[in-house]
């Protein structure tokens, strides 16, 4: 009997990033993705928006999901759900800085700013977050590249097609795949003729941001396109509501169908998966990666 071994993940995608460059480390890029936890400092968010809103609440839930096994925790003030409203600088920062710093004092695992405003991520970063993800692509602030660059941190820059206020309203692409593919190529090009270097920047095709559900199972299920980018790949997908329209479950739990999405994400070689539920996405993935995973 022949056996015919499949392909590891370097040969399927020969330009998949191996290393992610923060600010003061370096993350290494495995067969298992690393695990992102959500810290949402907001009263509005779309799946927990009020139960971290107090500053000492958010910090022992960040510290929870360390303990749970977060590779990485990322901490935002300000809710970026469907026609939510923007929040004022002081605002966003009175809630997520005392977070941050106290978080980055209590635990190595790397703390993210998720921000679209420079000064927002300046204080952050100087309270020891090790990256900024921005929604916006750097977009959105003339001044966010520039305070990357300058603290030499790690960035997300993800696809949004309009605005929170906006980007639900009858999203459309000629082809999502490719459409998202060239924003994201062109938002690197121009990091990096900005003084960010390529290991530090990783990228996100924006599940459910301005894309329906037709358009985010496409991103899925073609995520190994991406790896041809050259930049870690992030992935959002958690409890996001075109899980629970495939599901035909609007009241259901999310957890599971989390977790089905991310091994998906694992097997397509995907780097960083965002989510809430930190330990049962972890423990699916430590034994998809037990038992072969991606090879």
């Amino acid at each position: 009997m022949t056996v015919t071994l499949s392909p590891s993940l370097s040969e399927r995608f020969p330009a998949r990033a191996v290393v992610w460059r923060l600010r003061t480390r370096s993350l290494s890029l495995g067969r298992r993705p690393l695990v992102m936890g959500i810290v949402n400092v907001t009263p509005d968010s779309f799946s927990d928006g009020g139960d971290f809103f107090d500053p000492a609440a958010a910090i022992d839930h960040a510290l929870c999901l360390a303990a749970e096994g977060a590779d990485l925790l990322d901490i935002g003030g300000e809710s970026t759900r469907p026609y939510s409203e923007p929040v004022a600088v002081e605002e966003e920062l009175r809630r997520v800085e005392p977070v941050v710093r106290a978080v980055s004092r209590q635990t190595d695992v790397p703390v993210s700013i998720d921000t679209s405003k420079a000064r927002v991520a300046e204080v952050a970063l100087d309270a020891g977050a090790e990256m900024v993800n921005d929604i916006t692509g750097l977009t959105s602030d003339p001044n966010m590249t520039r305070v990357v660059s300058e603290a030499s941190a790690g960035v997300c820059a993800m696809h949004m097609q309009g605005t929170p206020q906006t980007m639900q309203d009858e999203p459309s692409y000629r082809d999502v795949v490719e459409d998202v593919y060239e924003y994201l190529r062109m938002r690197r090009d121009a990091l990096e003729s900005a003084g960010i270097p390529r290991e530090q920047i990783a990228l996100d095709p924006g599940i459910g941001f301005g894309k329906t559900q037709a358009h985010n199972l496409s991103l899925l299920s073609h995520a190994g396109r991406f790896h041809e980018l050259g930049c870690p790949l992030l992935f959002g997908p958690s409890r996001k509501g075109f899980l629970s329209k495939v599901l035909g479950d609007k009241q259901g739990d999310r957890t599971a169908a989390t977790i089905g999405v991310a091994l998906a994400l694992a097997a397509g070689g995907v780097q960083i998966v965002r989510v809430h539920d930190v330990r049962p996405v972890r423990e699916a993935l430590l034994l998809f990666e037990a038992v072969g995973g991606a090879s």
